[in-house]
């Protein structure tokens, strides 16, 4: 159970980290805003509530029906992206038409998208590789749903979302071990949409701009990412102290948001934001172990797609605060204050969670009544062992047979100057009737051997009167073949 201890400590302390971040770094932006320091840490605390739930429920539901619901939650989700490009459903901020918004509580259909997607695109990659299904059979059904999820995520716009929906589709196509030329082209077209949409748009163009040219514009494009490294300068090795930071006192625009990991940086210091890095490492080792270890192809290749998005964003946020890529607007898993992105982002640690539990040893100890803490106090039903197809029973058993070996050549018998045994034998064929008509034969006591008609449908030339080896009295000389006979012996038995 280490591997499930584990993605619940990690999850726990990311949790915990942001929720005291987003109140460390909110608090002067909802003032502002909503007359109370506490607005947007409440929000966050009851999207956090909500994510928990979404965790419980991944944590306990079945693989199978999981697998049974891939494909029509994709298609809702896809219903949902259409939904919201129409004016006066879906609310437009920061240039982008993206969100619902219900009760003051906006929900970005895009998350739901990358969660239904990236379990839809496991399980069919699983089913078909089982099958052992060609490139073209693999790819059809995939790429188009990807394709016409990133048309509508680009008609948003929304840059970050289109990058992320990116990464699960190559994590996909990696993982399930496609051609690496497969691999190569679906990111070159990632590359190109995003490039595209990243010049499509004035304000995100200028972004560009500023990353290739951080002086060129200080005051205008670039301020944002200037003021974050400023706040990263001040920090200095330990930082200013949780809460004495003051980059958030509106110098850092969206300082709970996109840049929260500038507020770390400086109030947490080097060691602080070290901190947070060493966090997402130990979430990726636990979530390769995890995929490394599962039996069930489905849970192996969701398991390690879902690590890859989570890493890609975190790789991708951490990247343009300290000025190595140009802004995107991705947040930082768990960290930021992002309702939607918070709840979803549980919803997929929750699956990770459950695919600990149904690792072999995993299922073999819980199974076998071993006592666990987490499951008892989460009232988690048995995991279920996986039972492999027919046709993947097959193969196994094909891979596994032993090769058809020759059977190996009888090597000869080591010379030896006493042989009692063929002693026994050979006076066992030896014919003891005399002739009566030769009284030397049987005065002397040799008995003389009867030339039968088996040795002659034989051919033997061996002589009528030769005794066996070794059949005689003590020092009598023994007759030798002839040598007419060992030319037939070797041709018959040689």
């Amino acid at each position: 159970m280490t591997s499930f201890h584990l993605v619940i400590a990690v999850a726990a302390l990311l949790v915990t980290l942001g929720l005291i971040m987003v109140l460390s770094a909110s608090g002067v932006h909802s003032y502002d805003e909503d007359g109370s320091p506490w607005a947007i840490f409440a929000k966050q605390v009851l999207w956090t509530v909500v994510g928990l739930v979404a965790f419980y429920i991944a944590l306990r539901t079945p693989v199978a029906f999981m697998r049974k619901v891939a494909f029509p939650g994709f298609i809702f989700t896809i219903f949902l992206l259409v939904l919201v490009l129409i004016p006066g459903i879906g609310k437009e901020s920061n240039g982008s038409r993206g969100w619902f918004v219900v009760a003051g509580f906006s929900m970005q259909p895009s998350e739901l998208a990358k969660i239904a997607f990236a379990i839809w695109g496991a399980h069919l990659l699983a089913a078909r590789r089982m099958e052992r299904a060609t490139v073209r059979e693999m790819l059809f059904p995939l790429v188009p749903g990807a394709v016409v999820a990133l048309m509508l995520i680009v008609m948003q716009p929304d840059l970050g979302q289109t990058v992320s929906l990116g990464i699960i589709l190559l994590g996909l196509l990696w993982y399930a071990g496609l051609p690496l030329r497969i691999f190569a082209t679906s990111l070159i077209a990632v590359v190109i949409a995003a490039g595209i949409l990243a010049v499509s748009a004035g304000y995100r163009s200028d972004r560009v701009q500023s990353w290739l040219n951080p002086g060129a514009d200080s005051q205008g494009s670039g301020y944002q990412s200037r003021q974050a490294r400023y706040a990263l300068a001040n920090g200095g090795i330990f930082g200013d102290g949780l809460g004495q930071g003051t980059a958030k006192w509106n110098y850092l625009p969206n300082a709970h948001n996109d840049f929260i990991f500038a507020i770390i940086g400086e109030e947490l210091g080097l060691v602080g934001a070290v901190g947070l890095l060493c966090l997402f490492g130990l979430f990726a080792y636990t979530g390769m172990r995890i995929a490394r270890r599962s039996a069930d192809p489905f849970l192996r290749l969701l398991t390690a797609t879902t690590t890859l998005w989570v890493l890609g964003q975190a790789f991708i946020n951490v990247g343009y605060v300290v000025g190595l890529l140009p802004v995107t607007g991705l947040q930082l898993p768990l960290i930021s204050a992002g309702g939607t992105s918070t709840a979803t982002t549980l919803f997929m640690l929750g699956i990770i969670t459950n695919a600990a539990r149904h690792e072999p040893e995993a299922v073999a100890a819980l199974r076998a009544g071993r006592e666990d803490r987490f499951n008892r106090l989460l009232r988690l039903p048995l995991p279920e062992p996986y039972v492999p197809s027919r046709l993947e029973s097959a193969r196994d058993r094909l891979r596994t047979r032993p090769e058809k070996r020759p059977p190996p050549k009888p090597t000869p018998p080591r010379p030896s100057a006493k042989k009692p045994k063929q002693k026994a034998n050979v006076k066992t064929k030896v014919n003891t009737k005399v002739k009566v008509s030769d009284p030397k034969a049987g005065r002397r006591g040799r008995p003389t051997r009867v030339r039968t008609a088996e040795d002659r449908r034989r051919g033997s030339a061996e002589p009528v009167g030769r005794t066996a080896k070794g059949t005689g009295h003590h020092g009598d000389r023994q007759h030798q073949p002839s040598r007419r006979a060992r030319p037939l012996e070797g041709q018959r038995y040689g």
